[in-house]
């Protein structure tokens, strides 16, 4: 298999270039950043889930087999009949430099923390898969891809701080403060927070092993989650993009994570039983 995973590999970095070349194209037309709606947003995130697959694939080549699964998911949520992919101008708001800055620093921050994400949910199942005769090499597998989805945390992490600050300041040019509880401030400091306890559950008896890292880096996806779509759909503030009436919830939403609460439960029992002294 090494050959076909190397083509693959180079396949992949050019539809990577590609996808970097149409983003490129979409800020010539526009004539400004293209992450200025929800649909130029979520394209702009799966290319930065790419590269972060791109950067860690030596570690392990399950993270450029996963990047990609979260890039075409990424992809196929821009397409649906809720993104729009007409090239608008701007609303005045957003005609600023900071728009090129905190929303790319912010946003690409979704990306390093959804691999994480995805790379959690592939640990779970193999936790789950794991057996008497395969236990090594899971172990072995499963604690590369934590180390993995430690680092995506941190990178995620810097970048969303350091993108809530910049949010802070073009919002004192704009607006004249620089926090106001705004929904979409509010949820970006809660994920700040949450992912700034995962990255400390090393120092907490009971959550400092490797099965508690991967549930919370799988659930704590939900709070981007949130902060990107739920914000935008449920609740309003200054951001423009936050506003307009709330729609149902779909039922995919629930069904999921009863599904999820279902593996997790069950990868738990298989880890305790298989790995827990590993």
């Amino acid at each position: 298999m090494k050959w076909p995973l190397r083509i693959g590999a180079i396949l992949f970095a050019l539809a990577f270039v590609l996808h970097g070349f149409g983003l490129g194209m979409r800020w010539y037309l526009s004539g400004h950043a293209p992450w200025s709606n929800g649909y130029e947003a979520v394209v702009f995130i799966a290319f930065i889930t790419v590269l972060a697959g791109l950067i860690f694939y030596k570690q392990n080549k399950i993270v450029l087999a996963a990047t990609g699964i979260l890039a075409w998911l990424m992809l196929f949520v821009a397409h649906m009949n809720s993104m729009d992919p007409e090239i608008t101008n701007l609303v005045p708001v957003l005609k600023s430099y900071w728009l090129m800055i905190h929303v790319a620093v912010i946003t690409g921050s979704y990306g390093f923390l959804g691999l994480a994400a995805i790379l959690a949910l592939v640990n779970i199942f193999l936790f789950i898969s794991g057996n008497s005769n395969n236990r090594s090499i899971i172990n072995i597998t499963t604690k590369q891809l934590t180390y993995v989805i430690e680092m995506t945390i941190i990178i995620g992490l810097f970048m969303l701080t350091i993108g809530t600050f910049l949010g802070g300041v073009w919002a004192n040019e704009s607006w004249g403060r620089y926090w106001g509880w705004d929904a979409k401030e509010t949820w970006a400091l809660a994920s700040v927070l949450i992912y700034a306890i995962i990255l400390h559950f090393r120092f907490i008896p009971g959550f400092k092993g490797m099965f508690a890292m991967n549930v919370a880096a799988l659930w704590g996806y939900s709070t981007i989650i949130m902060t990107f779509f739920g914000v935008n759909f449920y609740l309003s503030g200054l951001h423009s993009y936050a506003q307009g009436d709330p729609v149902p919830i779909p039922t995919w939403i629930p069904v999921t994570v009863f599904v999820l609460f279902v593996i997790t439960v069950l990868s738990y029992l298989r880890y305790r039983q298989l790995f827990k002294n590993q």
